[in-house]
């Protein structure tokens, strides 16, 4: 009888923001297939029987298709009896867990979701910026900024950002010049705020807060992950800025 997998959030980066679901899932896994993430640390809780499959993807570099990391999944699911699938953030938040939930379907193979943090509004809190904001923003827009090997799936349509609040781009450090050069061309002012946070909600957490013209220019050295954000909450952070930097 085959095993059930577990597709299962591993949140933003502080190991202490792992809902308590993720920790009971992985402290029984048998075998954890694991992506770069944002805390190694989490498979420290493992027992110690547990087996670990690394299929993680970095920038410019793809360990292995995603194709054959379904296989991967559905194998070890013929094999073992409780798989945990464990990805940064949410599955579902540009995480490609839908696409693994459906293969598992297709094979009927047991599967269960469970949700992880998203950095999309944890790495903002973390730096003290709101996504949302009465009187300020009431709505926000999560776009991944990451260059798709399909290249009719890779272009950001910036026209439909013209009335957005707060727009938050993941994986987006690349395309940093691009993005503030066209959100100027849609319309936005040149000292619309923006802020770019590196390695957010861990030790190592950056922030370089900056304007659409100038925001290149500033951010441009810091070390992947990032996450950019921009809109009027920006400007926010001066106020709610709650991590006292030593």
């Amino acid at each position: 009888m085959a095993g059930k997998v577990y597709l299962t959030g591993a949140g933003p980066g502080d190991i202490e923001l792992l809902t308590i679901k993720a920790l009971r899932v992985i402290k029984k896994a048998d075998v954890i297939i694991y992506d770069k993430l944002a805390n190694p640390d989490i498979l420290k809780e493992a027992k110690s029987e547990c087996s670990f499959i690394y299929v993680g993807k970095e920038n410019k570099h793809h360990i292995m298709p995603q194709d054959e990391i379904n296989e991967i999944i559905y194998q070890s699911a013929l094999k073992y009896k409780h798989v945990v699938r464990l990805k940064g953030g949410d599955p579902f938040v540009f995480g490609r867990g839908g696409e693994e939930g459906i293969y598992l379907r297709e094979k009927e193979i047991e599967f269960e979701f469970i949700p992880g943090i998203s950095s999309a509004i944890a790495v903002p809190g973390y730096a003290g910026i709101p996504v949302t904001h009465r009187g300020i923003a009431s709505s926000f827009r999560v776009v991944t900024a990451h260059k798709s090997s399909d290249k009719t799936k890779s272009q950001l349509s910036f026209e439909d950002y013209k009335n957005d609040d707060t727009i938050i781009f993941l994986m987006g450090l690349h395309q940093l010049e691009k993005i503030s050069t066209k959100l100027i061309e849609i319309g936005k002012p040149k000292n619309h705020p923006i802020a770019v946070i590196s390695r957010g909600t861990t030790k190592d957490e950056e922030v370089v807060v900056g304007e659409l013209e100038n925001i290149y220019e500033l951010a441009k050295d810091l070390k992947t992950p990032v996450l950019i954000i921009t809109g009027e909450v920006v400007n926010l952070r001066k106020k709610l800025n709650w991590i006292k930097k030593s």
